[in-house]
């Protein structure tokens, strides 16, 4: 008999998604506008506190919005997190930019602010930063901040991964001048597809949705001065993410126990280490992520491949940037003078099984199979 399947992070779907759903279907209200769109946006801006929010397609599809109104082009410099997903710095080569990639430092993994400052040294002039929440953990910002503001630059927030987690009690995701939150199938709550971008520049926002219609001038006849962009958020899909935002609050508790549970069971391990969570913010748990020593003699494929064997799924951590074919003649700063930590991260880590439907059964065969690896 196959064994059940564990998956890594799947979506968890409630009473309300069917509901707002129903409603798209029973009023019609199916194609790329309709009210389930509009009220997503303020539940959503009213739950982060971010004063202005567009629905669209993709968390990319937020990024490169963002990258467009703050008028990066041909010949500029974008700041990126190293060890993220492509997507959070595929959007500034869209507009024939160069990304210049960040390090991330070992107490959280996110974006260096030491290697930050080595950057502006070299380039003192880009046209933005991107700063990523690993995993659902907040980025040093008070210190990235003092440093962009430092320069005039702006930050663009790459919450993809770090809805409702806070930094000093504020949501990520509204620090910068731009926030993106992605509602991909893996994420803490899903529109199947989908993101936002946020704001406290309502022009900019009005202007986001513009050319998120294909940037359509105001006419009876189809009219464009200008070229657009199919990125809005369909009304059906806003109805699922009306109904997965009254569970987010739930998701971060149940991810926030998946976590401290591989905590504690591997506490007595020294050879593991769980993913660091920076201690003046709360994150949301999105992945439990574990690094093991390197003077070890486990490697993260022989825990994968182990867990694979059960039936269950893992995932290497996020190849940085850096080490990335399509990037390999874009600068990188790292954190310290020889090597660099996201590459360490690389090289030792890995996503654990992070689904909020893993029942305690589930939890004690991924634990006790990964024990079995480091022999205990």
């Amino acid at each position: 008999m196959e064994k059940k399947k564990i998956w890594l992070a799947s979506p968890t779907m409630h009473e309300w998604e069917k509901k707002y759903v129903q409603e798209a279907f029973d009023t019609n209200w199916i194609a790329p506008v309709g009210p389930h769109v509009n009220a997503f946006e303020k539940e959503v801006s009213a739950y982060t506190g971010a004063k202005y929010a567009a629905a669209l397609s993709a968390g990319t599809a937020a990024i490169h919005l963002a990258v467009k109104l703050l008028g990066v082009g041909e010949g500029d410099y974008v700041f990126c997190s190293a060890l993220t997903f492509s997507a959070s710095c595929n959007p500034v080569c869209y507009e024939n930019a160069t990304p210049v990639f960040i390090d991330s430092e070992p107490d959280t993994w996110n974006m260096s602010p030491e290697a930050l400052e080595k950057a502006f040294e070299k380039y003192p002039n880009p046209k933005a930063v991107i700063c990523v929440h690993l995993y659902g953990t907040p980025a040093k910002l008070d210190e990235i901040m003092e440093i962009c503001q430092r320069h005039h630059v702006p930050m663009i927030e790459d919450a993809a991964e770090s809805l409702s987690a806070t930094y000093k009690g504020k949501q990520t995701g509204t620090f910068g001048k731009f926030g993106i939150y992605s509602f991909n199938g893996n994420k803490i709550i899903t529109t199947s597809g989908g993101g936002m971008l946020v704001s406290e520049d309502e022009d900019a926002i009005e202007r986001a949705r513009f050319l998120a219609t294909q940037a359509r001038d105001p006419a009876r006849h189809y009219e464009h001065s200008q070229i657009g962009y199919n990125y809005r958020m369909s009304n059906v899909d806003a109805g699922i993410g009306r109904g997965q935002l009254k569970s987010l609050d739930l998701h971060r508790k149940l991810k926030k126990k998946i976590y401290d549970t591989y905590k504690a069971a591997f506490a007595d391990i020294p050879e593991i280490m769980m993913n660091p969570i920076n201690p003046d913010g709360e994150a949301n748990y999105w992945l439990s992520g574990m690094m093991i020593s390197p003077e070890s003699h486990i490697t993260p494929d022989q825990v994968m491949d182990a867990l694979a064997e059960e039936n269950i799924e893992s995932r290497p951590v996020w190849k940085p940037m850096q080490l990335q074919p399509v990037f390999a003649d874009c600068p990188f700063f790292s954190h310290r003078e020889e090597g660099s930590v996201s590459e360490d991260v690389f090289r030792y880590g890995l996503c654990l099984p992070s689904d909020i439907k893993n029942t305690e059964e589930d939890m004690e065969l991924i634990i006790r199979t990964i024990r079995k690896v480091f022999g205990t």
